[in-house]
């Protein structure tokens, strides 16, 4: 039997020798803004598909074995994983990619012959995909009738009936596409018949059944989707195929040689998830067992200990691979996009935990086993262990701290409530970072409802706010190739005339290329240009400015009348103001780096920017940068904005200045004869500035022009890699404006607090708490100033203020809350007293108070170890809370608080439970208390 490392190498030996190159995975990291993660094998080979690049393999082909996570976002396997056989969040896509060199003969006949002729896999099992639109439904394309007919020869080589192994899949199934426009073309599957007799003729193809999944599918990408619908073919076609790894491995290693297929082949039960079961069978002391929910189902006995344990394995197992690998790709868990998606699944791996009994971090034991497993064929992951470990030990110390607080949140909510609403699972998922899932989990376990309806509504709210702020992008493949040459014009000239050399037309966009243009276009971190273009005399928003080869087009909206044509004449004119701002940042950027330089460390160096009109992105190697650090960072940069230094632009000959220590040279790997050196102070030819790189981008012609320089935020992105955000000029004033508006309304509402407090301490006779006040105005002086050291301290002593004001709210509600607690026990020490004074050997009474009350009351006849049973009812303006207790004569008796609570709670509607010697819950507020209370009297008197 192969091992699972045997069978990936032999995937890729078998096209090394149909003369593939095989290339490294990707990072999980995706190239594309619209991904969470690199989801498929195709990812990193978008640019060559689109026509971008140029593939640089001879021939043009590749293979692989492509990291991919499923969680999230369009495709999300998390909720599957655990329950079933095959569903993971980490998983690897084998694939063999043709970049317009082989087409479907080759693509299929190599499928047949690895899958078949080499692995073994019994060719009468095997069902093949080909695509079948209805037409009737507008489906695109055509029958593809090349695919069938190649399968057909390989089928009846076998003796088998092509009509019957081969099935017919519509758009849904057999048709892919990138996106709405763009390369897409149909697919062909091949599935594999898992039930034990392998006769069912195809029919469960396609039909989400475990008992016949699809091994790999094969993409002919042939036609490009046009935005009115049309298909148009490309002029190369290109092969894009994958496997799921995983599920290879489980069939050949689940079914002795292809020989018995009595028992489901499962994922988890081969060597790709055996060693991490493995080792945490040594951390646990339980024992794995491969056995799995009725198909379809997430239903769980509660006494089914072995069926649970099994799905938190999986889970474990699954979730820990994920976590790693993204780690090691310097995807960390956080609080937004990919990394709450990694959050939320380290802490689902946390939860699974406590069912294997952890209850101190365990997720980093698992990583040198993972590790022993795939360092070899995932370098990365061997080179950053330490970093993963520290990472998975601080997180998930970090969140057993949270679970703990959840889990008590949780107690006490369905305590008072008996039921989850979807207020609460909401405020668990929002605030406290408890995925749904989880709080579903503790539901379940208690037996409670959650009102779900709520919950997504709530949820539904949030998106909609997320989706007001998204950005859609269309992927369309760009055909333009040209031999145009575009002179910029933009280092000196905000506009200028040009003569069109190039006219094509994308979908309802025009790309103009002309023979020189003032628009920068995005390259080296600084975005493009806006701007206007003037066409016989009617202006046209410039959309987007893209670099094709050595041209540069301009792109504007294809509207009714806009002709024109190669050899006209246009104005192109940028928006100058917008360019300015860009020009602060990009200058601002070179003085950051050169400020790291003198502060932190000379080796900080740069690891990738961003500069756009009201920010910049800095990211460096170095360990974490402290504030004194950053404030001194600041001062050096405003002191040579301050300076007034002037900002030199000259272009050099590279082999002159390429020894040059001190021009920081990461412009590129690759320089030409002639390099643009920015240079920031000094002479202009001197090459003697405080700041000096290689640099394509634009620039200010003077520090001055900088304004305010001011650094937003500072963290770690990666292992070992830093960033900075920072702001300038109006953007950076801005940026203090609403610090200090925001921090102004957090001292408005510990105000309020505190005098909300105050009126019920001035009730209960007590010494109010005193108002803090803030000397100066330190918020105003800093929105006022003009020189980063009086921003800062004045920031820094406002920052304190407003600390000082929320200290003194909290200590204001501890405070009520010690005299609240007092004054119960005072009353509910006189109301025992006064109740149990003739010896009761039951008790029924009704009380006018809240929920500290009714516990002062619980806890006074437990201390006085009060043998009967009771049933108290505490009413105030806006609950009905219920409270019962048991004594040992009581339990003797064959009573118990918790049932006696939930039968009296549920007359009126309402919830609770608890233990047989206390309990608690709570009745709608219009709920009549003396009928709750013969009821409890009808229970109690038996």
């Amino acid at each position: 039997m192969m091992t699972a490392t045997e069978i990936r190498q032999s995937f890729l030996d078998f096209f090394r020798e149909k003369q593939h190159t095989v290339v490294p995975s990707a990072s999980l990291m995706p190239q594309s803004p619209g991904l969470l993660f690199t989801n498929a094998g195709m990812n990193q080979f978008v640019p060559y598909f689109l026509g971008v690049w140029t593939p640089p393999w001879t021939p043009a082909r590749a293979t692989d074995t492509q990291k991919c996570i499923r969680a999230g976002g369009k495709h999300n396997d998390l909720e599957d994983v655990g329950y079933d056989s095959y569903h993971h969040t980490f998983f690897e896509m084998l694939g063999n990619w043709s970049f317009g060199d082989y087409f479907k003969k080759e693509a299929i006949r190599w499928a047949w012959e690895l899958v078949v002729e080499r692995w073994g896999f019994p060719a009468e099992r095997l069902y093949a995909t080909v695509y079948a639109p209805d037409k009737s439904k507008g489906d695109p394309g055509e029958f593809d009738r090349e695919a069938w007919d190649y399968w057909a020869e390989l089928f009846r080589s076998r003796g088998l009936d092509p009509d019957v192994h081969i099935v017919h899949g519509n758009v849904k199934d057999n048709f892919w596409m990138m996106g709405e426009t763009g390369p897409c073309g149909p697919c062909s599957e091949l599935h594999v018949d898992l039930t034990p007799e392998g006769n069912t003729k195809g029919s469960l193809v396609n039909k989400d059944s475990d008992q016949c999944i699809e091994i790999w599918n094969l993409v002919f990408i042939q036609y490009n989707a046009e935005s009115d619908g049309s298909m148009r073919n490309l002029p190369a076609c290109h092969v894009d195929t994958g496997m799921g790894f995983e599920r290879a491995c489980s069939i050949m290693q689940c079914t002795n040689g292809f020989k018995d297929f009595s028992r489901k082949p499962s994922n988890y039960a081969t060597d790709v998830f055996r060693p991490l079961f493995d080792r945490l069978e040594v951390l646990s002391g339980r024992k794995y067992a491969d056995v799995y929910p009725a198909p379809g189902s997430k239903k769980v006995d509660a006494e089914d200990g072995t069926l649970q344990e099994a799905i938190a394995f999986r889970v474990i197992a699954d979730h820990l691979r994920t976590l790693s690998f993204s780690i090691a790709d310097g995807i960390l868990p956080g609080n937004n996009g990919r990394n709450y998606v990694l959050r939320r699944i380290l802490r689902r791996a946390v939860r699974y935990g406590r069912r294997l009994g952890f209850t101190q971090p365990f997720l980093a034991e698992l990583v040198d086993t993972l590790v022993e497993s795939f360092g070899q064929v995932f370098p990365e992951l061997a080179a950053r262990a330490a970093t993963v470990k520290e990472v998975l030990n601080r997180e998930e110390a970090s969140f057993n701290e949270t679970l703990d607080r959840g889990l008590e949140l949780f107690d006490a909510e369905t305590a008072s409530s008996g039921k989850v609403s979807g207020e609460f699972a909401f405020k668990l998922y929002d605030t406290y970072g408890f995925p749904i899932d989880l709080t579903a989990l503790l539901a379940e376990e208690r037996g409670l409802d959650i009102d779900m309806e709520r919950f997504n509504r709530l949820m539904e709210e949030q998106r909609e706010r997320a989706r007001a702020a998204r950005k859609s992008e269309v992927v369309r493949a760009l055909d333009l190739k040209t031999d145009a040459v575009t002179e910029f014009t933009g280092y000196d000239v905000d506009e200028c005339a040009a003569t069109v050399l190039e006219v094509s037309r994308q979908g309802d966009s025009l790309f103009i290329i002309t023979d020189k243009t003032p628009f920068y276009a995005e390259m080296g971190g600084q975005v493009s240009d806006a701007g206007l273009v003037e066409i016989g005399g009617e202006s046209y928003h410039v959309m987007a400015v893209q670099q094709i080869g050595n041209a540069r087009a301009h792109v504007v909206e294809a509207r009714p009348g806009l002709e024109v044509k190669p050899g006209d004449r246009v104005h192109l004119s940028i928006d100058a103001e917008r360019r300015r701002r860009i020009e602060a940042h990009h200058t601002a950027t070179h003085l950051l780096h050169c400020a790291l330089h003198q502060v932190v460390s000379p080796d900080a160096a740069q690891q990738g920017s961003f500069v756009s009109e009201d920010r910049l992105r800095f990211d460096f190697n170095s360990s974490a940068v402290s504030p004194d650090q950053l404030r001194l960072i600041e001062e050096k940069v405003n002191g040579w904005i301050e300076e007034s230094l002037p900002v030199h632009c000259t272009e050099r000959a590279y082999a002159d200045v390429k020894g040059n220590a001190a021009i920081a040279q990461f412009f590129g790997d690759k320089y030409g004869d002639v390099v643009r050196v920015v240079q920031v102070g000094g002479c202009r030819d001197g090459l003697d500035g405080v700041s000096m790189e290689f640099c394509g981008g634009t620039h200010i012609s003077n520090t001055k022009n900088i304004g305010l320089f001011k650094i937003k935020s500072e963290g770690a992105i990666a292992s070992g890699v830093r960033r900075i955000e920072a702001m300038t000029g109006d953007a950076a004033l801005e940026m203090i404006r609403q610090h200090v508006v925001a921090k102004s309304l957090e001292i408005a509402k510990a105000v309020e607090k505190i005098k909300e407090v105050n009126y019920e301490l001035a009730d209960m006779g007590l010494e109010q708490v005193p108002v803090p006040t803030i000397e100066g105005k330190p918020g105003l002086t800093a929105l006022g100033a003009s020189d980063i050291r009086t921003v800062n301290d004045s920031l820094a002593r406002f920052d304190a203020s407003v600390e000082h004001f929320k200290q003194t709210a909290l200590d204001a509600e501890k405070k009520l809350k010690k005299a609240r607690a007092g004054q119960s026990a005072a009353k509910a020490d006189a109301l025992l007293n006064e109740w149990l004074s003739d010896a009761p050997s039951s008790l029924i009474q009704v009380a006018e108070g809240a929920g500290e009350l009714l516990q002062e009351l619980l806890n006074g006849l437990k201390k006085r170890q009060y043998a009967g049973a009771a049933f108290l009812l505490c009413v105030d303006s806006s609950s009905l809370l219920l409270g019962a207790y048991c004594g040992k004569d009581a339990i003797a008796d064959g009573l118990s608080a918790g049932d006696m609570i939930r039968e009296v709670a549920a007359l009126a509607g309402g919830k609770g439970g608890g233990r047989a010697d206390q309990a608690r819950g709570s009745a709608p507020q219009d709920a009549d208390p003396q009928a709750l209370a013969a009821a409890a009297r009808n229970i109690i008197n038996g």
